[in-house]
């Protein structure tokens, strides 16, 4: 049987929130005001969840990176309020482990900004007990900082954690943090791009979550 689990930390974009048409919209502005053609959505949902900076540098290469992140980072304010939303049964999920009586926490590489950004437009605060970002660590993930500091904030043990995540670096986060790696599918990485992660588990919907380790 699996073991029950106290605190439950996730990862947001493509994990509880679906904020991806918000960054095809931020990115592709920015490569019309620097005279260049638009990128796909799947190119970009491919290359989401490194850290803005990274992610614009893939597509800015050289001399236009700083430029193009200011002009991606004005733009971005907006378009996550207009377009940012929670995935199927985030907000589920998050009411069932709060009446559970569960820690609930975010850990992503999104700046700490444009976080609270999407947490106050989806309403999800009120069901967080902390959120902690890559910046204000200066540690990105795959490094497990975030996730070892988590734990020390809440004085829990490591098999009393999980980190749920959509893409490989979360997972190899986790496993680096020595907590259960929970890998949601329909985000950013495919099964396929996690097959080596034998000892992770594997959900469709984030209710299995509650259901497994709440």
């Amino acid at each position: 049987m699996q073991k029950k689990k106290k605190l439950f930390i996730f990862d947001l974009d493509g994990t509880l929130v679906d904020a991806y048409r918000a960054i095809e919209k931020s990115l592709n502005f920015t490569r019309r005001l620097l005279k260049l053609p638009p990128v796909s959505y799947v190119k970009i949902k491919k290359n989401i969840g490194r850290g803005d900076k990274n992610f614009v540098k893939t597509f800015f290469p050289g001399a236009n990176a700083k430029l193009a992140l200011e002009i991606y980072r004005e733009h971005h304010k907006g378009a996550l309020k207009k377009y940012a939303r929670l995935k199927p049964n985030a907000k589920k999920l998050l009411f069932i482990l709060k009446r559970k009586h569960k820690i609930v926490s975010i850990a992503s590489n999104r700046p700490a900004a444009y976080t609270h950004i999407i947490v106050k437009k989806t309403g999800i605060g009120k069901y967080l007990d902390f959120v902690l970002c890559a910046d204000e660590i200066n540690s990105l993930k795959p490094k497990p900082k975030i996730i070892e500091l988590i734990l020390k904030k809440f004085k829990t043990n490591k098999e009393d954690a999980l980190y749920a995540g959509d893409m490989d670096i979360d997972l190899e986060t986790a496993i680096r943090a020595g907590v259960d790696p929970v890998f949601v599918l329909g985000g950013s990485s495919r099964l396929s791009d996690v097959a080596k992660y034998s000892d992770k588990k594997v959900v469709r919907s984030l209710t299995q979550i509650a259901k497994i380790y709440a």
